[in-house]
């Protein structure tokens, strides 16, 4: 299936139906009182968060989405049906924006959440209503209250723990195949990952976290060049971001530090949140590089970089050194979780119900 994480759709409640006006017609009853019903209310549209989806693909085919108008009131004190709801089926991570201000309406973060996107209108009252000890025999209805309409983005950021940095050909997929049960495309040319791969990864019974692989960034990737950029707000809920550097790249002359400053560049130029995010080094490929020449070439690279954050050592062909790293990210991660879980002390002045 075709990833998309990004649509534009059209919605439309339901109008509400027109109240009626009648009278009562019977037998010996000369004057008959008003009858004419309400209507009934339009449809609404809600939206639902499917933990089954992960892309947006029905939306961006599928661009139009009304629901069906209340019924009209009628005679005899019979009220309008309700107009039939629809409900739209959403990836979760979805985040719904006003197309034309930018303004962000809601974001379904939690598998099963409903929310209601489009109000349908109020049904109108019928005569009935207006009756009065001064008016018996009132003519007056209302017409239904339109429907909401509204044009929306539905934009998509995936869900996961930890997010993979690097250049293209880096290993980042080789790494995410490794660790979880992803099976993304892998070759030995660059560019081989077109869009975002989740992989969970199993670090016991009941303990698991979720890792997200994107293109690789190249550099001018915060203006638009390469793929990469179209994905990075995929990183931007994540708790951790893994930089993986390719320690032993193919060209003699790519220097993996120049390669490495440019994607914290791109990375800070894209958006500073992200930037500030926790970030672990990763040195891949060891595989490839001599035994006896690892430590030095691990040394050197970490002062170029002037790194003084985590570094790791794998190699994600062999797993080499996947073990301690999966399990120090699952310590990290369950320690952000305790942390936004931690009770919130309430002023006791504002603490209990609120004054009457």
């Amino acid at each position: 299936m075709k990833f998309v994480d990004e649509a534009f759709i059209d919605i439309a409640a339901g109008d509400g139906g027109n109240g009626c006006v009648s009278f009562r017609h019977e037998k010996y009853k000369e004057f008959g009182g008003p009858n004419g019903g309400d209507g009934g209310r339009g449809g609404h549209v809600f939206a639902v968060a499917d933990p089954n989806l992960n892309t947006l693909v029905d939306f961006r085919y599928s661009r139009r989405h009304e629901a069906k108008r209340g019924e009209h009131g009628m005679g005899s004190d019979m009220f309008g049906a309700a107009g039939t709801d629809i409900t739209l089926k959403m990836p979760v991570g979805t985040i719904i924006t006003d197309a034309e201000t930018g303004e962000v309406l809601y974001e379904l973060l939690n598998p099963g959440e409903v929310i209601t996107i489009a109000k349908g209108g109020d049904g109108g009252f019928g005569n009935m209503r207006f009756k009065s000890a001064i008016n018996r025999a009132p003519r007056q209805k209302t017409p239904g209250w339109p429907g909401e309409k509204k044009n929306l983005k539905l934009e998509l950021k995936v869900l996961a723990d930890v997010g993979l940095l690097g250049m293209p050909n880096a290993g980042k997929s080789t790494f995410i195949t490794a660790v979880s049960n992803a099976r993304p495309k892998i070759a030995d040319y660059p560019f081989t990952t077109l869009h975002p791969n989740l992989g969970v990864v199993r670090v016991g019974p009941e303990q698991s976290f979720v890792v997200a692989d994107i293109p690789g960034l190249i550099e001018g990737a915060s203006e638009g060049a390469g793929l990469g950029h179209q994905f990075l707000r995929h990183l931007q809920r994540t708790r951790l971001l893994l930089h993986i550097i390719d320690l032993a790249p193919f060209d003699d002359a790519v220097d993996p530090v120049a390669q490495a400053k440019a994607i914290v560049n791109e990375l800070k130029k894209y958006d500073q949140q992200l930037y500030n995010k926790p970030r672990w080094l990763v040195l891949n490929k060891l595989d490839m590089v001599p035994t006896d020449e690892r430590e030095a070439r691990v040394k050197d690279f970490v002062k170029r970089f002037k790194w003084k954050g985590p570094v790791f050592e794998i190699s994600a062909l062999t797993r080499e050194g996947c073990e301690p790293l999966i399990h120090a990210i699952f310590r990290h991660v369950q320690s952000e979780q305790r942390v936004e879980n931690e009770p919130v002390e309430i002023d006791p002045r504002f603490a209990g119900d609120a004054p009457a």
